[in-house]
């Protein structure tokens, strides 16, 4: 099983709609048993609160299937735990390594550096473009995805 977490800074926006995108494009393509996924915060601020309601605004109207979950903030043992962390942007791979250290097994990277286009998923926290977000965090879940797939089936 292929264990992967998504974080971004609050774990309210960005990484729950990472979560639950990735979780649909799993189960529609038969593979929810083969991965796990989960989503963190590398910030303690919003710990213990429930998504953001753009977010779940933006997943209802895509259909994407979620649960209500809390906000966590990511711990050392899960680098440990996870096969790979994917931050949101290059500020959270910074707060990520200043949580678990070293990256030594090379799991850290950022969402979108699979893609065709490597960059920063803007937080709709502050932009209010949950749409953009929406189309960029799909953009790197089918681009993970498909990298995972080559890397396990090739």
């Amino acid at each position: 099983m292929i264990k992967i977490l998504f974080v971004c800074l609050g774990n309210i926006c960005r990484s729950p709609m990472a979560e639950f995108v990735m979780k649909d494009m799993a189960q529609k393509q038969g593979l929810e048993e083969e991965v796990y996924i989960e989503s963190a915060a590398t910030s303690s601020e919003e710990i213990g609160n429930g998504m953001h309601s753009g977010t779940i605004a933006k997943l209802t109207e895509m259909k994407i299937p979620f649960t209500n979950r809390k906000a966590r903030q990511l711990t050392k043992d899960d680098y440990e735990n996870f096969d790979y962390i994917l931050g949101m942007e290059n500020k959270n791979l910074h707060a990520i390594r200043k949580i678990v250290g070293q990256d030594s097994e090379r799991k850290i990277s950022r969402l979108l550096d699979f893609s065709q286009t490597p960059r920063d998923i803007a937080d709709p926290w502050y932009t209010g473009n949950f749409d953009v977000t929406y189309q960029d965090i799909v953009e790197g879940c089918k681009s993970f995805l498909q990298w995972i797939k080559e890397r396990t089936n090739g």
